[in-house]
């Protein structure tokens, strides 16, 4: 886990206090949380004010389906914001939301993406219909995955990031601390293939060389204040952040849920901007931000 780097510069712009004041559910000096539908937020912010935006979508799974759960077959209900509207529909979506980030995305800011195969190919269609520029697709191993319980597929082990910046052109903008990712990789370029370390472990050395880490999900002290059902290990929201941003940074999260990608801000040093339909999950994030 990085060590915390607070002390945001006072001079610091705080976008959360213009128009976007009215749906205000909580703040503190270098972070704020939204309430409301992140396509109608985001318009609310100036254009190219972000640094970065990270961006954990509905999946779009909540229709019926089962999963594993503690060794059983469970339901999937995450809840109506999970809920798929169609192919034609989710796509909509997801052009709407992903247009409305590259308008408030600096030329030099870059935009992730995670998902799973369920929804991420409909992102990455999305980002290139819209003119953004590909950067890489990180792939995060789960060591942890729940099992397959029909036994009719792989299991599903692993998770998609798309990293991408707003614009194509003739160079590249976009931030990237290449020599710190290679450093953390052993002196190696750092790969598209995460497995970050497990809880409590040393990282493990997974291809040899020092450039692959597991990771298992969050970690128990990571839920201690709640649980959302889609949460992300704070390692990785850490990694993503030290890799594309810089100390005083805004980093904007359009489905914030339980708030970790706010928690990587503050402890780098970031400043915040979370966006949620849920008041639940607000509350829950404002409870993890105040503590870390």
């Amino acid at each position: 886990m990085a060590t915390p780097q607070r002390r945001i510069s006072e001079s610091a712009p705080r976008p959360w206090d213009g128009p976007l004041l009215a749906h205000r559910h909580s703040a503190g000096p270098d972070w704020a949380l939204a309430q409301g539908d992140c396509r109608e937020l985001l318009a609310l912010l100036p254009p190219a004010s972000a640094d970065v935006v990270f961006a954990d979508p509905p999946y779009f799974l909540s229709n019926g389906g089962f999963t594993c759960h503690a060794g059983r077959r469970a339901p999937v209900r995450k809840g109506a914001w999970d809920a798929s509207q169609g192919v034609a529909a989710d796509h909509r979506f997801n052009v709407a939301w992903l247009a409305a980030a590259q308008r408030v995305l600096k030329p030099e800011g870059t935009l992730w993406v995670s998902g799973t195969q369920h929804g991420i190919f409909s992102v990455g269609f999305a980002l290139q219909s819209l003119g953004f520029k590909l950067l890489n697709t990180v792939t995060w191993y789960k060591p942890n995955a729940s099992p397959n319980l029909s036994c009719r597929y792989f299991t599903h082990s692993s998770e998609l990031l798309i990293w991408a910046a707003p614009r194509p052109g003739p160079r590249l903008l976009h931030t990237f601390h290449y020599a710190e990712m290679r450093a953390e990789a052993g002196g190696k370029q750092m790969r598209d293939v995460w497995a970050l370390p497990r809880p409590g472990e040393e990282e493990l050395d997974g291809d040899g060389q020092g450039r692959v880490w597991t990771l298992t999900g969050p970690r128990a002290a990571e839920k201690a204040l709640g649980r959302h059902p889609t949460q992300k290990p704070l390692a990785l929201l850490e990694r993503v952040l030290r890799a594309s941003s810089s100390r005083d940074a805004l980093v904007v999260d359009p489905f914030c849920g339980s708030g970790t990608t706010g928690v990587a801000a503050r402890n780098l040093g970031r400043r915040f901007l979370g966006m949620d339909t849920s008041a639940e999950y607000l509350r829950l994030a404002r409870a993890r931000l105040e503590a870390c």
